[in-house]
């Protein structure tokens, strides 16, 4: 991946699907997901602090050898000592000696990675004693890609790519693509979102060809929750046919976010998504759902509880 050392399959894992956020899996449920996906060639595995699935990891990793997978998580510090918390936090649910990625999550544009700088520069301190491999962002905007760019001691980015560029705050997806293939080779790249957070899922064929179809990108999460997901999704990566069987064993229920009746309009919602999906009409939070990527994120900051993707 990039100059990190890091090799990474094609295809990693995007553990958001199996954490409270969405399906709420328990961690001896996603371990046969996992394990099929690990044994068909998958060593890559993103998760992140806010997922709350370090246990889930945990759990998997008694199962292989550390050495045998890559992991990639998420965090929101932006100062030495929420850095510091986070790491700890990572390793010690973890239970590993090391993260391979350790990237801010969610970054804008320049001014919000040098917001978060005073945690970037403890990440560094970290990558020098081998406890991170490599420091990284994600982001939802084309912005947050070109200040990337600018900082030499970031190696890793985690943007969001897929054909219909929904997700992207800040332009379309031939924009997102323009800055993406203007970084430098040395840096990493691995996409997100190559469905859409599940809304493309009636399209699975035509947006994993053209993810795949993006040299530049060392690497595509991608959220499963069962062994029949796992198998559609090695077998296309690998280019190998894939039947009619395979895909009826999908299920392609569309899922959405769904609000309870009981929504106060707090608001808090609103403000965290950065999609701009939520609004608040007559006291109640309502979704928009050409702009919802179901990452599920508002759920956590939702005190009624009335925030579930179903």
């Amino acid at each position: 991946m990039g100059n990190t050392g890091i090799k990474v399959s094609k295809m990693a894992f995007g553990t958001l699907t199996v954490s409270p956020l969405q399906k709420n899996m328990h961690p001896s449920e996603s371990l046969p997901v996992f394990m099929e996906a690990f044994n068909k060639g998958v060593n890559f595995f993103d998760t992140a602090e806010g997922y709350e699935n370090y246990n889930h990891l945990k759990n998997f990793l008694k199962h292989v050898k550390r050495e045998d997978v890559v992991i990639s998580t998420k965090t929101y510090a932006y100062s030495r000592e929420m850095a510091k918390a986070s790491l700890e936090k990572a390793l010690n649910e973890m239970d590993t000696d090391y993260v391979d990625i350790f990237m801010l999550h969610e970054q804008m544009n320049e001014n919000t990675i040098r917001g978060h700088y005073e945690a970037i520069e403890y990440f560094i301190e970290m990558k020098e004693k081998g406890i991170i491999k490599a420091i990284g962002i994600s982001t939802h905007f084309i912005e947050g890609v070109k200040a990337f760019n600018k900082f030499d001691t970031l190696d890793v980015i985690h943007p969001i790519v897929n054909k219909n560029g929904l997700g992207i705050c800040d332009g379309d997806i031939n924009g997102m693509l323009s800055a993406l293939k203007s970084l430098s080779k040395e840096k990493g790249i691995f996409g997100m979102k190559p469905l859409g957070g599940g809304n493309l899922l009636s399209e699975i064929n035509e947006c994993f060809d053209f993810v795949l179809g993006l040299e530049f990108l060392d690497s595509i999460a991608v959220g499963m929750q069962n062994v029949n997901e796992v198998t559609f999704n090695i077998n296309k990566f690998e280019n190998k046919e894939n039947s009619k069987k395979l895909i009826a064993n999908l299920n392609f229920q569309k899922r959405e976010l769904h609000i309870g009746d009981w929504c106060v309009g707090c608001g808090k919602c609103v403000d965290v998504c950065q999609q701009k999906a939520l609004t608040i009409i007559d006291g109640k939070a309502v979704v928009d759902p050409e702009k919802c990527t179901l990452c599920g994120y508002c759920s956590k900051e939702c005190y009624e509880f009335c925030i579930k993707i179903i």
